[in-house]
């Protein structure tokens, strides 16, 4: 089995309604990364000010970057017979179950929280925010994505 690990940047915290600014995907073997893919998204959509703050993602950055139905199918295929994974996956899955709802295609994979994995293998942590939580345990976060 593979997992593809995501994350997503977009232009809000409501699912609905907001859309994908950045993708960065990781497909691992269970034992090392195999295949990767990260790009800007064109959400098609103005990004306020306080998302750019917060993500760094500019409307200058993702207006010549692809849109989402420009990638969709290559994330179709690179997690196919894939569980998905990411920090707080029902921000990130529900996004990305969003964007392939809205070109008409059912996008259904098992998930994993590492949030939820987390609290039940690291209890009793001051938080389990990504950052924090990789700062607890010692690793070196070198880029977001």
């Amino acid at each position: 089995m593979n997992y593809a690990i995501i994350d997503l940047e977009t232009t809000g915290a409501a699912t609905v309604g907001q859309k994908i600014t950045e993708i960065a995907l990781f497909i691992h073997d269970g034992v090392q990364v195999i295949d990767e893919f990260s790009t800007l998204v064109n959400p098609e959509r103005y990004i306020n000010e306080g998302i750019v703050s917060l993500t760094g993602i500019t409307n200058e950055m993702v207006q010549d970057a692809p849109k989402f139905y420009d990638i969709a199918k290559k994330i179709v295929e690179m997690t196919e017979n894939c569980v998905i994974v990411a920090h707080n996956s029902n921000f990130d899955y529900t996004f990305l179950k969003n964007e392939f709802k809205a070109l008409g295609y059912k996008y259904h994979k098992n998930s994993l929280c590492t949030v939820k994995a987390s609290r039940k293998l690291i209890p009793k942590q001051r938080s389990y925010s990504l950052g924090l939580l990789c700062q607890s345990l010692g690793i070196d976060i070198r880029d977001r994505h």
